[in-house]
C-alpha cells in the first residue's frame, strides 16, 4: 500500500467521521475516496482529503445538513463567498431561533408544575362577546410561527412607535393581535397574520405593513395566564366549552398579547385567545 493511501479505518479515526458516513458521502460524491481495491472495494483516501473531511465534519457540527454541506464546499471551490455568507447567515438564524425555544424550554423546565404539564397557568372560563369590527396596521406572510411572529410583530411595533423622534405612522388602540389563517398546524409554511388595532390617519410610505378592517362578530373568549408554550391548554379549553355549548368557529383564531414579554416574566403573560363561533344548527 503506498504511503498515502490512508485505508478508511485510520481516515475515520483522523477526521472522527464514521465509517458509515464516509460510505455515504462517497456515494453522494461529497467524499470520494482516492482509490479502492479492486477485489475488496475496501476504500483508501490521501493525506490531502484530510482537510475535506475534517471541513465536513465542521460543517456538520455547525448543523449544515448534508445537501448545505454541499453548497458551501461547492462555493468554496467556485470562489462564491456570498453564496458562503448566505448559507452561514440562515445557519445562525436557524440557530437563533432554536436557542430561543431552547431557553423557552429551559424556563418551563425551572419552574415546572409536574401535575399541570410543565406549566404554571390559569385559563378563565370561556364568556362570548361581541368584538366590534377594527381598523389595524397588519403583515402578513408564511413562515415558522417563533420566528415570523416576533419579526412582525416588531416591524408593526415600528409604525406606532418609531425610534429617534420620528413621528408614528399611525396611533396604536389596542394589543397586538396574531390571527392564524391555517385549519392545521404547519411547521414551516404557516399563514401568520400580525395585527396592531388603530385610529386616526396614517402614513406608511415605503413600508410592507398594510391597513384593513379586521372583522367583528361574536366571539368565545378565554383569557390565558402564563408562558406561550402553554396556551394550547386554552385552545382544548375553548373547543370542549364548543362541544358543550353546540357551537363551531367560522372563522380564525385570534391571540391578543395584552402585556409585554420582556416588561414581565413568563409566568404573569396574558394571553386572549378568541373564537369567532356560531351556533350549529339543528340537524333536519
Amino acid at each position: 500500500m503506498p504511503v498515502d493511501q490512508i485505508p478508511i479505518g485510520t481516515f475515520s479515526r483522523i477526521t472522527r467521521l464514521s465509517q458509515k458516513a464516509l460510505r455515504l458521502y462517497d456515494e453522494r460524491g461529497l467524499l470520494v475516496p482516492a482509490a479502492r481495491d479492486i477485489c475488496t472495494g475496501y476504500r483508501y483516501y490521501t493525506f490531502a482529503q484530510v482537510e475535506r473531511g475534517l471541513r465536513i465534519r465542521h460543517l456538520l457540527w455547525l448543523g449544515f445538513d448534508l445537501g448545505e454541506v454541499e453548497a458551501v464546499l461547492k462555493a468554496r471551490e467556485c470562489g462564491d463567498a456570498g453564496t458562503i455568507r448566505e448559507l452561514f447567515r440562515a445557519r445562525l438564524a436557524a440557530t437563533e431561533q432554536e436557542a430561543r425555544r431552547l431557553h423557552a424550554v429551559a424556563e418551563v423546565l425551572r419552574v415546572q408544575d409536574p401535575l399541570n404539564g410543565g406549566f404554571h397557568m390559569s385559563i378563565t372560563e370561556p364568556v362570548i362577546k361581541d368584538v366590534p369590527a377594527q381598523r389595524a396596521l397588519t403583515r402578513r406572510e408564511k413562515g415558522v410561527y417563533q420566528e415570523a411572529i416576533p419579526r412582525l410583530i416588531g416591524e408593526l411595533c415600528a409604525c406606532v412607535c418609531p425610534a429617534e423622534g420620528r413621528e408614528p405612522a399611525a396611533r396604536m388602540a389596542g394589543p397586538v393581535i396574531f390571527i392564524c389563517h391555517d385549519e392545521e398546524y404547519r411547521e414551516t409554511d404557516a399563514d401568520i397574520e400580525v395585527a396592531i388595532p388603530i385610529v386616526g390617519p396614517v402614513s406608511l410610505d415605503g413600508t410592507a405593513v398594510e391597513v384593513r378592517t379586521l372583522p367583528g362578530g361574536r366571539f368565545l373568549s378565554v383569557l390565558h395566564t402564563g408562558p406561550y408554550p402553554g396556551v394550547g391548554n386554552a385552545y382544548e379549553r375553548l373547543f370542549a366549552y364548543m362541544n358543550e355549548h353546540h357551537l363551531m368557529p367560522v372563522g380564525p383564531s385570534q391571540e391578543l398579547y395584552l402585556n409585554d414579554p420582556h416588561e414581565v416574566p413568563e409566568e404573569e403573560l396574558l394571553t386572549e385567545v378568541q373564537f369567532p363561533v356560531q351556533e350549529i344548527p339543528p340537524s333536519a
